[in-house]
């Protein structure tokens, strides 16, 4: 698997995505900076968590215009898989490439902790190596992770199987408590139609490792090695 990571002012989770996709395939992304117009050919192309720009207008809003987005744009309209982790989920969904907003967090804090995802769609190339309902405990850090959307938007995503992942608590039920930022229907994670995109708040690639405190986000990870080797 071929991979190239984005890098825009003020990423700051890009190095902690290419050990998770180097540990997954064997190959070392690419690293591609955001004024770039061009991408390398590759089979994957993430964007890494941080605060682009310094979440100055909205977060996501100015990354969301930068040169490199009119060729992952391109990419991703060809089929190209594009994957967007907390900051990277809210540059997805400025640019237009996934449906809803990321608004900030209903606390108006930032929340940094472990939380529990529950898999809603296994039949999808991100989530081929894990079962529907399938539960993983990974880190999330933000300030804007308040997943909206209208109503239409939220039947359509619930009724394609557009809904990749929601926060649950340990016994996997979408409680009030087990949501960290207010999210409608408790949602982590959406894909776009053709479910080639996949924007995700929490932080998968840093639950990879033991010493990080699990392995949980493994799966994502080599699920997309294998079904994109």
């Amino acid at each position: 698997m071929r991979s190239a990571v984005i890098v825009f002012p003020g990423s700051n989770r890009e190095m902690d995505m290419v050990a998770a996709l180097e540990q997954a395939s064997g190959k070392k992304p690419a690293l591609v900076f955001h004024k770039d117009t061009e991408l390398p050919e590759v089979d994957l192309i993430v964007l890494p968590g941080g605060f682009s720009h310094g979440d100055y207008l909205r977060a996501g809003a100015m990354a969301a215009r930068s040169p490199v987005m009119a060729e992952v744009r391109r990419r991703a309209e060809k089929g190209v898989p594009v994957l967007g982790v907390c900051n990277g989920f809210q540059i997805l969904t400025e640019a237009g490439l996934l449906p809803g907003a990321l608004m900030r967090n209903a606390s108006l804090r930032f929340v940094c902790k472990n939380v529990t995802l529950r898999c809603e769609n296994a039949q999808t190339l991100f989530t081929g190596a894990m079962e529907a309902g399938q539960r993983m405990t990974v880190p999330c850090a933000h300030m804007d992770g308040n997943y909206f959307a209208d109503a239409d938007t939220m039947k359509r995503l619930e009724d394609s199987g557009g809904i990749a992942f929601r926060y649950v608590d340990g016994e996997g039920r979408t409680t009030e408590e087990a949501n960290p930022n207010g999210s409608l229907d408790n949602v982590a994670g959406v894909f776009n139609e053709t479910k080639t995109v996949l924007g995700l708040m929490p932080h998968p690639e840093d639950a990879t490792d033991p010493l990080h405190g699990g392995t949980d986000g493994r799966a994502l990870f080599h699920g997309l090695a294998e079904a994109l080797a």
